[in-house]
């Protein structure tokens, strides 16, 4: 799918000849400054992605920008699409061993912050560069997309403000779950795994024909129920012109194929009630198959949110009205 953002167009603002001297500055002072302490400062994988609050933001977010670039993913735990992309940035920032930090913000406990920075939906992923603030993309994006992005970020960083990055001790952590005995494999572990692993390299196809396997000899398996629902999802935006997409649904309000591939790319970005609130307020406007082909849409989407969220409880009783 095509990412809103996604792409480096405004880091051209970023390169004021002050903010970039100023940059440089700050980072040759803080690696001054590590080596007179001792050693060459050093930070071990674990630092390279923490978690942050608007108490903290300041320290973790905007003083560290001076040394490396911070990006930032805006998240929450009732967002489907970050449990897909928050895994992703999470693994590229220990890969690219210190040439940025990830900073993970759950926008439910700091409103504020995600006011500030104008989230419309999530997940939205930004960048701080010196203290300047640039939007990357909003919404899942396949890996390839997102490596690329980086990659422009670390460059625009170091040629233009000076920024390297940190060092990396490889020895200063062990991943914690080596040491633990390992949990005997389920009968659909490799299956699973292997839809993980192709969602993780962009193959929406490989990981939908996976969980559909482990649903074939396991119709109920709730794991390949949710994953097979949102790789389904992620295939169906994948290529598609958001604008386009909702500029003829608001062209066509009683087509429900236009009203359907609208919903899909609200979801996509986090727009989740306004998702579900399009499909019943079609449903109510429609009937025969339209209907029933808006209905199925929306038991899918519920399905890629998930049962527990208040907000499915509430579309499908706004579901109920609609048809009854």
């Amino acid at each position: 799918m095509q990412p809103r953002n996604m792409s480096m167009s405004g880091v051209v603002d970023l390169g004021a000849v002050k903010a970039a001297q100023e940059a440089r500055a700050k980072a040759e002072q803080a690696r001054a400054e590590a080596a007179r302490q001792g050693g060459g400062g050093a930070v071990s994988p674990a630092s390279l992605v923490i978690d942050v609050d608007e108490a903290h933001f300041e320290g973790e977010v905007l003083q560290r920008s001076a040394e490396v670039p911070v990006v930032i993913d805006f998240w929450a735990e009732w967002c489907q699409p970050c449990k897909q992309l928050s895994p992703i940035l999470e693994r590229l920032a220990v890969e690219y061993n210190g040439r940025f930090v990830l900073a993970k913000i759950d926008v439910d406990a700091n409103q504020m912050l995600m006011q500030q920075f104008g989230i419309q939906g999530i997940p939205a992923v930004f960048a701080v560069v010196a203290g300047q603030a640039l939007p990357l993309f909003q919404g899942a994006a396949p890996e390839p997309q997102i490596r690329q992005t980086l990659d422009q970020l670390v460059q625009v960083a170091e040629q233009r403000f000076g920024l390297t990055g940190l060092t990396v001790d490889p020895d200063a952590e062990a991943p914690a779950e080596q040491s633990a005995p390992a949990e005997p494999a389920g009968p659909y572990d490799a299956l699973l795994e292997a839809a993980v692993a192709a969602l993780d390299n962009g193959d929406l196809g490989g990981a939908v024909q996976a969980y559909k396997n482990v649903l074939a000899q396991d119709p109920g398996n709730p794991e390949a129920k949710l994953g097979l629902a949102q790789a389904e999802l992620l295939q169906r935006v994948q290529g598609v012109d958001p604008q386009e997409v909702r500029e003829k649904a608001a062209r066509n309000p009683g087509d429900a194929a236009a009203q359907i591939a609208a919903a899909d790319m609200d979801l996509v970005g986090g727009h989740v009630e306004d998702a579900f609130g399009r499909l019943v307020d079609t449903v109510a406007r429609t009937a025969g198959d339209d209907r029933e082909g808006i209905r199925l849409r929306l038991l899918e989407l519920f399905d890629v949110v998930g049962a527990e969220d208040p907000r499915v409880a509430a579309a499908r009783r706004a579901l109920a009205r609609a048809l009854f």
